[in-house]
Order: C-alpha cells, then sequence, then structure tokens
C-alpha cells in the first residue's frame, strides 16, 4: 500500500526546506510553549478502509470546523493523518493541531487565492508557491522534475496544500485516500505525506525537541515554527488566532 510509504524515511535523506512565500531565517531557535497542545481527540476509525479512509471523522470534523474557520475536508485531513501516524508510528506523537497550524500557515488550508477543496480532497486551482530562486529570502532549488509536478522548468516551487517541493514529495509523497496517486494537491494525500516527513524529521514530537527539529526541517525559520505553534495552539482551544 502506498501510504505504508511514509515509514520508509530511515532510507532517505530529505530535500531542505517546504517554502512559499513566507521567509526562511536560518538561524534556527528553540521556541517557548512547544509543542502546542493536542487538541480534542481524533477518534478511532479504521486505517484500512478502502476509499477515503478521511470521511469516518465526518461527524467529528463537522462539529470542531465552524469556530475554528477550517474546511470540514482539510480539519478530516489533518484528523486522518494524526491517527495514521499514531497507529502505525506511535512513538511520532504528531497532532492534527500540528498539521492544521501548517496547513493554515502554507495555504490557508487549501483555500489560498481563492483556491476550493473538491469531495475527493482535490485542491484546485492548484496552488504552487514563488520560484525558489534565491530571492526574497528564500533558498535556490534548482529545477528537479522539468516542470512536470510544479509546473516550472527553471527552478523548483512548492505545491499544494502542504507546500512540498518536487524532491521532497517524491519520497515522501503518499496515496492517503486510496485512488492509485500520490497527489500533492490532494488534501488527504499531502496531509498524510507531511506527517510521515515530520515523524522522521522529529522522532517524538511530544517532546520541545522533537517539534522544533520537525518544523526546522520543514521551514528553517523561527518565525514559521512560531506561527504554526500560535495557529495550532488557538484550535487545540477551539478558536481562530
Amino acid at each position: 500500500m502506498l501510504r505504508a510509504r511514509w515509514l520508509q524515511a530511515s532510507a532517505v535523506v530529505a530535500a531542505t526546506a517546504l517554502l512559499m512565500a513566507s521567509s526562511c531565517s536560518f538561524q534556527p531557535g528553540y521556541l517557548r510553549g512547544v509543542p502546542p497542545p493536542p487538541g480534542p481527540a481524533v477518534p478511532p476509525i479504521n486505517t484500512h478502509v478502502k476509499g477515503r479512509g478521511a470521511d469516518q471523522l465526518h461527524d467529528w470534523a463537522e462539529h470542531l470546523a465552524p469556530p475554528l474557520g477550517i474546511p470540514v475536508m482539510a480539519l478530516e485531513a489533518y484528523g486522518y493523518a494524526a491517527r495514521v501516524a499514531e497507529v502505525e508510528n506511535p512513538k511520532c506523537h504528531i497532532a492534527w493541531t500540528t498539521l492544521a497550524g501548517i496547513g493554515m500557515v502554507e495555504s490557508h488550508h487549501g483555500t489560498y487565492r481563492g483556491a476550493t477543496i473538491a469531495p475527493n480532497g482535490d485542491v484546485t486551482p492548484p496552488i504552487r508557491g514563488v520560484p525558489l530562486d534565491g530571492t526574497m529570502n528564500n533558498l535556490r532549488i534548482p529545477d528537479s522534475d522539468s516542470g512536470s509536478m510544479d509546473s516550472d522548468d527553471a527552478v523548483d516551487r512548492a505545491m499544494g496544500p502542504m507546500q512540498f517541493i518536487p524532491d521532497t514529495w517524491r519520497l515522501y509523497g503518499v496515496d492517503a485516500n486510496n485512488t492509485g496517486f500520490a497527489s500533492p494537491d490532494n488534501i488527504d494525500d499531502a496531509a498524510l505525506s507531511a506527517a510521515g516527513y515530520l515523524c522522521y524529521r522529529g522522532k517524538d514530537l511530544s517532546s520541545p525537541h522533537g517539534w522544533m527539529d520537525a518544523l526546522h526541517a520543514y521551514n528553517l525559520s523561527d518565525d514559521y515554527a512560531r506561527a504554526v505553534r500560535d495557529w495550532a495552539t488557538a484550535y487545540a482551544n477551539g478558536h481562530q488566532r
């Protein structure tokens, strides 16, 4: 099953940051208040069900989503990814609130610039980050996919609601909704892939050190980690930031 690929990360040296238009300080530190609270528990579900497993969390997400300002489909995806991580890698302790914090900072939960989430989890139009050409305080990441994934054959761009760069997606991208295809532009696939990446890089996200290591792997910026922490903490407390 493609979903199991996110556990094979021991064989991978990941690409650097997953970057959107936000800054990258390159001077990481450690923050107070991390990890953020886990929020309301995700109900037990069948993580090996056929079809879109995240649908099992509809009632849970529909109840929580309105005061959080998170689309129900996105919250289902974050909850499902956290539950799969708990089952498949119980030492990781990644919370849905962390995934939601990242999703908010990266793409407003797949709604950046008017994008919408379809019933199958696809985000349209596809969300692409700025060219990673070394300007705007970003890294320069030469083109790695001839534009086949990110539609840019000059340099790489981050892709989708969780803003994966092509190299990292090739290593960590998984098919969370059992369509037979892993897409960075699908909220389910992107959320579960992010969980796998974060678990590999942080090992145990219940510790401050592990959480910060994971976030710095995602984006090497304390400002970024602080924003994710603040959004995740707000979500855990039942409101927006």
